[in-house]
């Protein structure tokens, strides 16, 4: 992390679920953020009632890759659904009586699997409605969509960004990673 400055999230709790690699909870950390994992197994009551225990919740990290698994239509489903539950869950819970927050969702990378596209299609769709949804609430949403070179130095450099209050211009996008490059659409 050369290009965010040190302290750049100082005071922002942050809940991370999915498949949320070490890497982007360090960056995370070590940039001041207080990372609170989610644990998956909750159902949406169970995280309902885990996003009140943390006051106040700035950003909900959602990264679809563990539960995409190998890519097959189950996992797909498995995925989207994760991805709601965590979200609404934690929107109904903490950001939304705030007044204010985040959702990033990451989406699997593209290569190997039949239905990363569907999946990276439906993470963008609903970050999308989300904006639009929740906006009257003060939640933005975004969804990240790595490409098949980008690393996880990458992905959690733009992450810590947009968590900062300088991602707070952004909802209803879809960055999407990859040679370098950071496109949104």
């Amino acid at each position: 992390m050369t290009v965010l400055r040190s302290g750049l999230l100082d005071g922002r709790a942050v809940a991370v679920a999915g498949g949320v690699t070490p890497a982007l909870s360090r960056a995370l950390s070590a940039l001041g953020a207080s990372v609170h994992e989610l644990d998956p197994a909750l159902d949406e009551d169970g995280a309902r009632d885990w996003a009140g225990e943390i006051a106040p919740l700035h950003a909900l990290v959602f990264d679809a890759a563990r539960t995409f698994a190998d890519g097959g239509q189950a996992h797909l489903g498995a995925a989207l659904e994760a991805a709601w539950v965590a979200t609404r869950g934690v929107a109904t819970g903490a950001l939304i009586p705030a007044g204010a927050g985040k959702v990033l969702l990451i989406a699997p990378r593209p290569a190997g699997a039949a239905f990363a596209s569907a999946a990276r299609a439906a993470l963008e769709n609903l970050a999308r409605t989300l904006s639009v949804e929740w906006a009257r609430y003060g939640v933005t949403a975004v969804a990240i969509a790595p490409g098949a070179t980008s690393t996880d130095d990458d992905l959690a450099e733009l992450v810590c960004f947009l968590v900062s209050i300088a991602g707070d211009y952004f909802s209803g996008c879809a960055f999407e990673l990859g040679a370098g490059l950071i496109r949104t659409s």
